[in-house]
């Protein structure tokens, strides 16, 4: 169609980035959620190239949703925003079904026109109950309010940045397509660090940074990993709510990007036979009054006892929370120990098959590594379940429980009995919510079958939560 009689807002990168930039200092200094939701109801009152703002949320697997509000309509109406909960996977019921949807104004982006469109700004949304508190199975609220919590209570700021690996393979829809051809088509054969200027891999990463950057993600370092087409772009640490979020944008973009190029982007756990998997490295650490408390010169590995404590709380839960880090059939084909795949339930500061890592650091970047993360899991319940039971959780009488030969689930139905077993997965979640993803998750692996073997099985992908075709499931 003509663009002619269109003047939608389109900005350039730069300007995107600086606007972006300045709504993230807002959130670090804990700017008044007042003060930022009136300029953002002026700025789109005053700004008529804006025809719609997107809000997005999640589902409690992490699937990303969104929904496009005109913009006059949203201006009048945001505080009366309602959607059928029922219709969301692992939401209300058909009976309760009525949420609504709340603004965190905090969380605005402006958005490049050429990848999300013109006239469209972004912000995240909160599902609310109708007590008018955060949903339970909303988990980027209950993360929300926990790290509200332990600002109030205890100073903590509670911080995280997340290594996200994925792969490019050729064709739109290239997961969807995987039952019709068997197999995955690399864009790129180079391997760690090695993309030639120009290649497909090369651009999409490009471009993906650019992008980024922005959307004020303050990018640190991107290159190709390990396995062909398999890449890494890596961004700075923020705050516990904005890094979950940025995982789900980080996500987007790459899609995008990707189906522009006419590729796809996939963060499927292992999908490839006889390849390195990719993962989620999470990374966190707190902070008091500007102070990192991790870091200690004196300590063991050079970090604190506050660090060690909450690196043994981990490890004594590592199976109870295994399912929430691991969240799919197919993450189980990567905890394989011949592909460095963080299986040992120990901590180390060198061996890359430990589930907690303590990378090297200073007074600024000292922190603690959970690597076991696949990169499919919800980022919400990730960093909440994380946090939570770093800080909050129990740690068990077990002898060298640093070094215990202790090992992961290698697959999703052991996964499902020790995350049912688990009482303290009735802390971190609640019963309702805990039985509701355990549902989630057992429908997942009663839609394959259970002896995988070792090759990549199509029902994995067809069945996998970010693969979810409505249609297909509602045949099953």
């Amino acid at each position: 169609m003509s663009s002619e009689f269109r003047n939608f807002l389109e900005l350039s990168y730069e300007e995107l980035e600086e606007l972006n930039l300045k709504a993230k200092e807002q959130r670090k200094k804990r700017v008044s959620i007042d003060i930022i939701r009136e300029e953002r109801l002026a700025y789109l009152n005053d700004t008529p190239g804006i025809k719609a703002v997107t809000v997005l949320f999640s589902d409690l697997e992490g699937r990303l949703h969104m929904l496009d509000y005109d913009k006059k309509f949203l201006v009048k109406s945001y505080d009366n925003l309602t959607f059928d909960g029922s219709s969301i996977r692992g939401f209300t019921a058909q009976k309760e079904s009525d949420l609504r949807l709340g603004l965190d104004w905090a969380a605005f982006y402006w958005v490049p026109a050429d990848i999300f469109g013109a006239g469209k700004v972004l912000i995240f949304g909160e599902v609310i109950d109708k007590n008018g508190d955060h949903y339970s199975g909303d988990l980027r609220g209950v993360l929300k309010d926990y790290a509200d919590q332990q600002f109030k209570k205890n100073g903590y700021t509670l911080n995280a940045a997340n290594e996200i690996e994925g792969f490019l393979f050729e064709g739109i829809d290239a997961e969807r397509n995987y039952p019709l051809l068997g197999k995955f088509e690399y864009t790129n054969q180079g391997g760690y660090y090695h993309s030639l200027p120009g290649d497909p891999l090369r651009e999409f990463i490009d471009t993906t940074a650019e992008v980024q950057r922005a959307m004020g993600f303050e990018n640190e370092k991107d290159h190709p990993e390990v396995a062909p087409s398999q890449f890494e772009i890596n961004y700075t640490y923020g705050d516990v709510v904005t890094a979950a979020d940025q995982i789900q944008l980080y996500k987007l973009i790459c899609r995008q990007v990707a189906t522009q190029m006419g590729m796809t982007a996939t963060f499927l756990p292992k999908p490839v036979t006889g390849v390195n998997g990719s993962g989620m490295h999470t990374n966190v650490s707190i902070t008091k009054g500007g102070k990192n408390l991790f870091w200690d010169p004196n300590g063991q590995e050079k970090i604190s006892k506050l660090a060690w404590t909450f690196i043994d709380k981990i490890l004594t839960h590592g199976n109870d929370i295994c399912l929430l880090l691991n969240a799919s059939v197919n993450s189980y084909r990567r905890l394989d120990p011949h592909f460095e795949a963080p299986n040992q339930i120990k901590a180390s500061a060198t061996d890359r098959g430990s589930m907690v890592r303590v990378p090297i650091g200073n007074e600024k970047s000292a922190r603690v590594e959970v690597r076991s993360v696949g990169p499919d899991a919800n980022p919400y319940i990730v960093l909440y379940t994380v946090f939570k039971t770093g800080l909050d959780g129990h740690i068990a009488k077990i002898k060298n429980l640093r070094q215990a030969e202790r090992y992961l689930p290698d697959n999703i139905y052991t996964a499902l009995e020790d995350f049912r077993a688990g009482t303290w997965n009735d802390t971190l979640l609640g019963a309702d919510v805990k039985e509701r993803y355990a549902e989630l998750k057992q429908a997942s692996a009663d839609r394959c079958p259970r002896l995988l073997g070792t090759q990549i099985k199509a029902c994995e992908i067809q069945f996998h939560h970010e693969v979810y075709n409505q249609l297909l499931w509602g045949q099953f």
